[in-house]
């Protein structure tokens, strides 16, 4: 029986760690992920977790240490957002490349320059092709349930790659939510101890870490990478279905939200879906035919999901977080037209840039993309160019 609690989006990514109780939990604060490590600082100084927490120098600190401690055979994590997972960035390769799956909760804030502590997706847009699983909540109550799930998908022996559980920071990590929690006991059952089948204190087998893959053997060894991101997809769904048993919460690798029969569609990530929903809402009491998806799983990316969620829309509009600088769109654009690609006919697809840096995105705002969805399948042109959303005049 779950209980009903009030959080934090940081409290319940907290309360999921004390739960999981972690071997090594290495960190550095960095606005606004600090509540995190904070809470979980607090737990272990009372008693409450038998987790070693190593407060370190900076961020590439904190990963090092993980990375540190997992290759020694300990369950670890750390927390960080913006600057600071920009700071781990050479670590975040080593981690990934060297099989650790070490979880780290992402708080999403954007990057300086210029200085901003508010939230957008450019950091862990930026740590995209690192070798990392990303996973994004909308609300708390995904932190909580994502948190959980991914130290069984990262850790699961076709796997072992490091994971990334991602909120919006300040919209989600600060507003309390009502949400339900497990009970402590079946959460532990749940995520199982940790048995590192190589590891460097195991005194019965002497191995090495962090070679030097000569040109021989790199392209090797990051096809194996590859091929544990491709298994992650069966691993993703596998989990998730074992945790809908357990909780009763159903998750995808992305969200589907009135789109049966959906004319016009927005794909978006993060806290922004729960506005967005609500502008689908008022767009179809005006008998407006709009849908919306939401992705849930950004690496591995849901290609597949993707088109058989938009085959049969006439236009959709592609929701970026984060500027790609590639003038042509931001990172989420450029995954799902290159899913469309090949693979469905006659839909039309538009780029948005918005909410960078904070910029606050109301229901209004997401009527707007709508309305030039409808525009574009009025007169057939597709703008050239990708927009920006809510620039001041």
């Amino acid at each position: 029986m779950s209980i009903r609690e009030r959080f934090s989006g940081n409290e319940a990514v907290s309360i999921a760690i004390k739960q999981i109780n972690p071997d090594v939990m290495a960190a550095f604060p960095i606005t606004p992920s600090t509540e995190i490590p904070q809470y979980v600082s607090s737990y272990v100084a009372n008693g409450e977790i038998d987790t070693e927490f190593v407060a370190v120098e900076s961020e590439h600190s904190s990963m090092s240490a993980c990375i540190g401690a997992q290759a020694a055979g300990a369950r670890s994590m750390t927390a960080t957002s913006s600057c600071g997972l920009a700071l781990m960035w050479e670590m975040l390769y080593v981690a990934a490349s060297l099989r650790l799956p070490i979880t780290m909760p992402v708080v999403n804030r954007a990057l300086s320059g210029p200085i901003n502590i508010n939230n957008d997706h450019s950091d862990s847009m930026g740590a995209r092709d690192t070798g990392w699983i990303q996973m994004y909540a909308e609300n708390a109550q995904e932190a909580y349930d994502n948190m959980i799930q991914s130290v069984r998908i990262g850790e699961h022996k076709d796997v072992l790659l490091p994971v990334m559980t991602c909120q919006d920071g300040f919209i989600t990590s600060h507003a309390v939510e009502n949400i339900n929690i497990l009970e402590t006991e079946k959460v532990k059952a749940f995520v199982g101890e940790y048995k590192a089948e190589k590891y460097l204190l195991n005194p019965e087998e002497n191995i090495s870490m962090g070679p030097y893959d000569i040109s021989a053997y790199y392209m090797e060894h990051k096809y194996q990478q590859a091929v544990s991101m491709e298994n992650a997809k069966r691993v993703i769904a596998e989990v998730a279905s074992e945790f809908e048993t357990l909780s009763g919460r159903k998750y995808d690798f992305i969200e589907e939200y009135k789109m049966d029969d959906a004319d016009f569609a927005i794909v978006i990530i993060g806290s922004s879906a729960g506005t967005a929903k609500d502008a689908v809402d008022e767009l179809r009491n005006e008998g407006i035919k709009a849908g919306l998806v939401k992705i849930r799983i950004f690496r591995p990316f849901p290609a597949e999901e993707i088109v058989k969620a938009l085959k049969n829309v006439k236009v959709v509009g592609i929701m970026d977080k984060a500027e790609g600088y590639s003038n042509n769109g931001g990172p989420l654009g450029a995954e799902v037209k290159a899913a469309l690609y090949g693979n469905v006919t006659g839909v039309k697809a538009v780029n948005f840039v918005y909410g960078l840096g904070g910029r606050d995105v109301k229901i209004e705002s997401i009527k707007t993309v709508f309305e030039q969805l409808l525009e574009v399948d009025k007169t057939g042109k597709v703008p050239a160019h990708y927009q920006y959303l809510g620039l001041r005049k």
